[in-house]
């Protein structure tokens, strides 16, 4: 008999509230410098840090059966309300992508992130691993509706982390090596006909990723100030607050997309190496909980969640840096905003009802 300890009565894991905390604090500090010591700005990000927790410790105590149960209601219920959005969606930056219901105005594509893996987690769960091609197919399926009316807002790339929080679950069910390479392939050999429906912006940012320097005051500014902001950093940094691209404004979307940028002028390698332990402490935590799972279902989903959360960190830190297109995706727990904070903590709050509940099933 396992006795009962403080965090499996709370239903939390602390080493992955510790690491959030942290990386939430780091967050409010580059942001107070980000935002020009706007003292209100970082107020209302703590605010919203602090409704993301509350939502992650409800969360966690909800049964992992129960969250099972409610997976495919879930999925239905992100699908409609992205069809409403085509018909009935606000726009803003040129891009329809929100519904206002008079109380709240939200993004109906952010509930995709998690309902996506979920909804593939309790299907491939059901089935015999690793899936025959017809779960296979089905699987697809299931991630590639949402994400194609998701393109079509357009928001590239809330569809590729949906893409990659649904195929990860796929790939972690086992998919056969040769499965996966044919699907690599295919996908290779029809990249390039992506091209031809992107919408121009999206094709803009395709060419200043390969050349940002053919239009360094156009569309290679935000790169090539972000690029700058990163090599004045050094190892250690400039100090906290003492950040000339951010200060003299040169650095554009500085407190959401490019706020990791901010982050290295000020506290230069040495800082980045602290802040991505404390990434790796969450992810190998969250492994941890997906290996001990007592379910499959549980194993699926725990670790599809792990890796959206590692692809968010990879993919930010790509863009900014110039490794990888510009596709706005922020960095978890630090990026002002509240939508994806609120995402992210949801899904750690299953993660950990996946791990405390799989405690209390085996006493």
């Amino acid at each position: 008999m396992e006795s009962k300890t403080l965090s499996t009565r709370l239903h939390v894991d602390f080493p992955i509230i510790l690491g959030i905390i942290v990386v939430c604090g780091i967050g409010l500090v580059i942001l107070y410098s980000a935002s020009n010591q706007q003292v209100d700005v970082v107020t209302r990000q703590a605010i919203r840090i602090g409704i993301a927790i509350i939502m992650m410790l409800l969360v966690a105590q909800v049964p992992a059966s129960s969250i099972r149960r409610w997976c495919p209601e879930l999925y239905v219920l992100g699908i409609l309300l992205l069809l409403l959005v085509i018909f009935f969606g606000d726009i803003g930056k040129g891009a329809q992508r929100w519904l206002d219901i008079g109380v709240i105005r939200f993004q109906p594509s952010e509930i995709m992130k998690l309902a996506v893996p979920m909804v593939v987690a309790w299907y491939l769960s059901q089935r015999d691993l690793p899936p025959r091609l017809t779960a296979l197919f089905v699987a697809i399926l299931i991630v590639a509706v949402p994400v194609g009316l998701i393109a079509i807002q357009p928001d590239l790339g809330t569809a590729l982390l949906v893409a990659a929080a649904g195929g990860a679950v796929v790939v972690v069910a086992g998919i056969r090596l040769k499965i996966l390479a044919a699907f690599a392939a295919l996908a290779a050999s029809c990249a390039p006909l992506l091209w031809y429906f992107m919408h121009d912006y999206q094709k803009r940012r395709v060419l200043t990723f390969m050349d940002p320097e053919q239009d360094p005051l156009g569309a290679g500014y935000h790169i090539i100030q972000s690029k700058i902001a990163i090599g004045s950093g050094g190892l250690y940094g400039k100090g906290w607050l003492n950040g000339t691209q951010s200060n003299l404004e040169f650095l554009p979307e500085r407190s959401t997309d490019f706020i990791f940028a901010v982050y290295c002028e000020e506290f230069g390698f040495m800082g980045v190496l602290f802040l991505v332990c404390v990434y790796l402490l969450i992810i190998f935590r969250g492994f941890y909980i997906a290996y001990n799972a007592q379910e499959i279902f549980g194993k699926l989903l725990a670790s599809g969640i792990v890796l959206t959360f590692f692809v968010y960190i990879i993919v930010n830190i790509g863009m900014v840096s110039g490794q990888l297109p510009v596709v706005g995706v922020p960095l978890p727990f630090i990026s002002l905003g509240g939508t994806s904070m609120v995402t992210l903590m949801i899904g750690f709050g299953i993660l950990m009802s996946i791990h405390t509940h799989r405690r209390l099933l085996s006493q």
